[in-house]
């Protein structure tokens, strides 16, 4: 069995995602990149690989529990084993969703992508990341979802939001909770903010660049055995729950 470092990036198919796909390509890992359109997975595969990555199509949709277990199985078969996972994939659920009027239905959909998708994703895994000898788990969050943050009713925090914002903060609470029950074994999970980046789940207004973004997700995938888990991160060190 080969022991090239194989991971698993969710929503890798274009923005951060893609990137996060290409940082840990340029480390010599084998990348699996998830996604739910076979043209835009398999685009990404081959833009990935043209730049000398050992990139692999994944088909994922991250609220579709067959699609998942197609998804550890497709690992399962192919190396026995997944080293390092980033919970990548998510929206935002479009604008208005001030918490007096919003849609409920909307808040359902963000919450079930952003965050049972990665309670999905990460469980179906979880078999193969134990039999690694260096597991990471890194999920995708935001500042936007640090309540410390939001509960500074003056700071600058984006746009009032019902659905996404909360469901960044629900992925980063869970995300303690899953550090506290995988304490006693290899595995590190963390929660890493991008930054603002320019992506189309913003209309492409963030003032960084994905790559930028993507940087902190690569940090985390190759923290020591002795790294930090359960905690929350971006590029200029922890982040305030």
């Amino acid at each position: 069995m080969s022991e090239t470092t194989i991971a698993l990036v969710t929503g890798a198919n274009k923005g951060i995602g893609y990137e996060i796909a290409a940082g840990l390509g340029a480390l010599g890992w084998s990348v699996g990149v998830g996604a739910r359109s076979a043209e835009a997975r398999d685009a990404a595969v081959a833009k990935l690989r043209a730049g000398g990555a050992d990139a692999f199509a994944v088909p994922l949709d991250v609220t579709d529990d067959a699609s998942v277990t197609a998804a550890a199985a497709l690992f399962s078969a192919r190396y026995g084993r997944l080293d390092v996972l980033v919970n990548n994939a998510g929206i935002t659920g479009g604008m208005a969703q001030m918490p007096t009027t919003v849609d409920l239905d909307v808040i359902r959909a963000v919450v079930e992508t952003n965050v049972l998708g990665v309670v999905r994703v990460t469980n179906a895994m979880l078999p193969l990341l134990h039999r690694s000898a260096a597991p990471r788990i890194v999920n995708m969050s935001s500042g936007v979802g640090s309540l410390t943050k939001q509960s500074r009713l003056t700071a600058e925090t984006g746009p009032i939001g019902a659905a996404y914002p909360t469901s960044k903060t629900f992925l980063n609470a869970i995300t303690v909770q899953y550090a506290k029950e995988l304490a006693e074994t290899p595995i590190r999970i963390n929660a890493a903010c991008p930054g603002y980046c320019a992506t189309d789940l913003n209309g492409f207004r963030g003032t960084r660049t994905p790559a930028q973004g993507a940087a902190i997700a690569v940090h985390l995938a190759t923290l020591p055995g002795d790294g930090p888990s359960g905690r929350f991160f971006d590029d200029d060190g922890e982040v305030p729950w």
